[in-house]
């Protein structure tokens, strides 16, 4: 069946077309009115604006999932109101509390297992917090997840990641329900794909998510250092679409975390953090060069894209040195705070930014505590382009929502909340930023992902791009979601 989507106008332009679609592709764009056939469904679009799909570099598909499964802690400001919140869960009759978003580093006082022990007694607490780089636990959790005897209750990066791994135990149904619902309200949001960088084996979650009806979405998915050898010995290519999937899985990216993050205050730097001491006064490099270039060589003979996570100015600067000598392109996921030296150095490597805006509109005021002085060099997205490098925008869900068009509006006027344009000179404009969240064009020849919007984007203003409401999604020609 040829689709005629008649009257549109493509970003960027003023002129009406009639957009023909079949088989999957774009087939024609010609003139309104001049798209006749009478095997057509036509969807008259009455001046409404076309844009490629839209896609999320750098997500965490099935924390996204669970989160709104979990206690929000995103609005606490401190410890006491944090642990209020969960009070008044176990209050209400809670057996095990699991909460997100918490950001504790403008807290007055530190997160510790005394002050949810308070109100917790027996029953189990764990708190990730906002950035998926801490969890708090109280007395009872600590016990339960292997921790007894932890002089704080706030786990940090490695040991942090083996407990939220561990609350992903949910029955595969019952989850791949939740995913669908995620995948459902992405499609609302214009979103076609993602790449999935969850902490698992990820192939075989969406081999059966898509056989299970989960369609409307194309995916890569990531493989974790823990599954470098498996991936190898099963052949996995990133770029391979896998099979059994209808062509909407691929292989992805080797990701491996080279260090922490800000609110943790674990993102590796050249200069200390105010007010720590001791080995961590820098941060943490979890992955030094020493082990990171090995890592990386293994995956390159693989023929597996490397994806380095680096959020501090010395582990960006320590990755792209890896990247180098191994010989390979890739991404480095963040590229948070960066040395002006090392801004040049990502066109020449042929290596991709990949970028999550509205962590600036979070961060802003952490960065203007511990990186005090160095701000200007925190999400460097037009000094990047202007560098020739390539940029990908994403929101590495949960930290941030999936959706493009909150992640754009942050690109573009680095500012949330009535507040004032942080490091305004570091904008990029609405076209650039929706280059780098799209991976194809609206002409003849590309796949049929797109969307359908009520106005051009190009010429609205930032605050209504944040939430701009989306008409219809298409992926190969049909609809995900549609509202015409």
């Amino acid at each position: 069946m040829t689709l005629v989507l008649a009257g549109g106008r493509i970003i960027g332009t003023e002129t009406a077309v009639d957009i023909v679609v079949e088989h999957g592709a774009i087939v024609a764009i010609v003139p309104a009115g001049a798209a006749v056939t009478d095997a057509a469904d036509r969807i008259e679009l009455d001046g409404r604006v076309v844009l490629p799909g839209l896609w999320d570099n750098h997500v965490h598909f099935t924390q996204w999932a669970l989160t709104s499964r979990r206690l929000d802690l995103s609005t606490a400001a401190s410890a006491d109101e944090v642990v209020a919140l969960v009070g008044e869960r176990i209050a209400a009759g809670a057996t095990e509390v699991v909460g997100f978003g918490f950001r504790d580093g403008l807290w007055p006082e530190p997160p510790t297992a005394a002050l949810l022990d308070a109100v917790a007694a027996s029953v189990p607490v764990v708190l990730v917090s906002g950035d998926l780089h801490s969890v708090w636990l109280d007395s009872a959790a600590l016990v339960l997840h292997g921790f007894d005897g932890h002089p704080t209750g706030l786990l940090r990066e490695d040991d942090a990641f083996v407990v939220v791994r561990a609350l992903d135990d949910v029955a595969d149904d019952v989850l791949d329900g939740w995913a669908r619902e995620a995948a459902s309200a992405a499609a609302r949001r214009g979103v076609v794909g993602i790449v999935d960088l969850e902490m698992t084996w990820n192939r075989d979650v969406w081999v059966r998510r898509i056989s299970g009806g989960l369609t409307g979405l194309r995916v890569e998915f990531g493989v974790y250092r823990q599954h470098l050898g498996d991936a190898a010995a099963a052949g996995l290519r990133t770029g391979d679409v896998v099979p059994g999937s209808d062509g909407l899985l691929r292989v992805g990216p080797f990701k491996v975390i080279t260090d922490g993050s800000l609110n943790t205050r674990t993102a590796y730097c050249f200069d200390p953090y105010p007010g720590l001491d001791g080995d961590d006064a820098l941060g943490l490099l979890t992955v030094g060069p020493e082990e990171l270039v090995p890592l990386l060589e293994t995956a390159r003979d693989a023929g597996l894209r490397p994806a380095v996570h680096a959020i501090g100015d010395h582990a960006n600067a320590l990755a792209l040195d890896a990247l180098e000598a191994v010989g390979v392109a890739g991404s480095i996921e963040h590229a948070q705070l960066l040395s002006t030296t090392d801004v040049a150095r990502f066109a020449p490597l042929g290596v991709t930014a990949s970028v999550q805006p509205e962590h600036a509109m979070d961060d802003r005021d952490v960065a203007e505590r511990y990186w005090a002085g160095r701000t200007g060099r925190a999400f460097m997205l037009r000094s990047l382009l202007d560098s020739g490098a390539t940029l990908a925008l994403g929101s590495d869900a949960p930290v941030a929502p999936l959706d493009p068009w909150v992640t754009i509006a942050a690109a573009v006027g680095r500012a949330r909340d009535g507040r004032e344009p942080w490091h305004p000179e570091q904008s990029i404009t609405v076209a650039e930023a929706v280059a780098a969240s799209t991976r194809s064009t609206v002409e003849v020849g590309q796949p049929a992902d797109l969307v359908i919007v009520d106005a051009d984007p190009t010429t609205s203003s930032v605050d209504t791009i944040r939430t701009f409401p989306v008409s219809a999604t298409l992926l190969a020609g049909r609809f995900t979601h549609r509202a015409l």
